[in-house]
């Protein structure tokens, strides 16, 4: 026998006859499972003590831990047929007796109930039992209420019968409809779980709006978009949006959203602060070439000019325009050495090849760079309609 402090926990497996109550006992005390499963029996015969406890147990002793690969309850006792045929046995005695069993007819009622409400509860969540089993099991559990149901109504005349002939008749309809009421009330409370939980982010949103990423865009104001300082905060609040709302993030990942990405990685490396703006329809990030091509201009800018660097995109009908635009000193293509291919092979050669243009000049006012990426494409890439930023 093990010490108390050498049992495993009291907690019923994953792989059970019916509850896993019987050997999650016998686990835990280290004894056999018949012994336990004998024991129950037993009690179940006294007054019927055994069957409230099992059911007691099945209820409060939590289960194992889900393996990655099993997260369902595998069962072995195939308990709804077993109640089907009680109430297949029960249905024909009392067509045998004359249909005058009003016993019958109540174990016919509740072995039949069970046996659907087995199915459509524990069966449902069952990876070894499919729906088609369970769709076969309701539809003898509906015969065998309508036939005793319409015999009990055609007997002899008595208020049993008539109350239990109507209240199977009943049933029986109640099972037909019963798969598409559960599923209704379980996607009512997904619904009504999602709603809560939808509410709590936004309380949660609203109250570190005015406190958190308030606090930290102060910090980036104030320390400067070139500063470790300012850095760190822009990376931090960008995580705490993304954490805030992922459920938000577009089910596609876009151009703009690979931008975006492609920004919050560089500023993890660079003390540089990266602003994504789009205008236009929604498009596919299928073009790899312009899409590493702004990378390389992103990077570019955030290794030689630093502070802060626009990218904005726009997408008129049948092109994509991409401009990076940084506050830097500027270059002069003219003057590179020519062992510096950063420019003339990754944003300009790349470009060509992809049958885009892509032209290098001076910002606004003479001031910075300006990296402008033109690439043609088809309208069926074209994702969503509408403007984003």
């Amino acid at each position: 026998m093990k010490t108390a402090t050498e049992r495993p926990p009291l907690a019923r497996p994953r792989r059970v006859a019916v509850g896993g109550v019987c050997l999650a006992v016998a686990r835990h005390l280290d004894v056999s499972v018949r012994r336990v499963r004998f024991l129950t029996v037993a009690l179940a015969l006294c007054g019927g003590g055994g069957v409230l406890l099992y059911l007691w147990l099945w209820a409060f002793v939590p289960l194992d831990p889900a393996a990655d690969d099993d997260e369902g309850v595998r069962r072995s006792a195939p308990a709804t047929v077993l109640l089907l045929v009680v109430a297949g046995l029960a249905a024909l005695v009392f067509l045998v007796t004359g249909r005058e069993s009003t016993t019958a007819l109540l174990f016919v009622t509740c072995a039949s109930g069970l046996a659907v409400a087995w199915s459509l509860t524990f069966d449902r969540h069952d990876p070894d039992r499919g729906a088609a089993a369970g769709t076969v099991l309701r539809f003898a559990a509906v015969v065998l209420l309508v036939v005793c149901g319409v015999a009990a109504l055609l007997a002899r005349p008595t208020a049993e019968n008539a109350v239990l002939g109507v209240a199977m008749v009943v049933l029986g309809v109640a099972v037909i409809a019963a798969p598409r009421v559960v599923a209704l009330s379980s996607d009512l409370q997904a619904a009504r779980t999602a709603r809560v939980r939808e509410e709590q982010r936004a309380e949660i949103a609203a109250h570190l709006h005015d406190s958190v990423l308030q606090t930290l865009a102060l910090i980036q104001n104030r320390a400067g978009a070139s500063s470790e300082v300012a850095r760190i905060a822009r990376a931090q609040e960008r995580e705490l949006r993304d954490w805030l709302f992922v459920g938000d993030a577009p089910v596609v990942a876009d151009l703009a959203t690979e931008l975006r990405d492609i920004a919050a990685a560089i500023e993890l490396d660079y003390a540089v602060r990266i602003d994504v703006v789009t205008a236009g329809e929604s498009v596919d990030n299928s073009s790899g070439a312009l899409l590493a091509a702004a990378r390389e201009a992103m990077l570019n800018a955030a290794r030689h000019a630093g502070g802060e660097v626009s990218v904005y995109v726009e997408t008129p009908p049948g092109a994509i325009d991409v401009f990076v635009r940084d506050r830097g000193p500027g270059v002069d293509l003219q003057s590179l050495p020519a062992d510096r291919l950063g420019i003339r092979e990754s944003i300009i050669g790349r470009m060509s090849r992809a049958g885009g243009i892509a032209t290098v000049r001076p910002g606004t006012g003479g001031s910075g760079t300006e990296v402008h990426l033109h690439l043609e494409v088809p309208r069926d890439i074209r994702l969503s309609q509408g403007a984003s930023s």
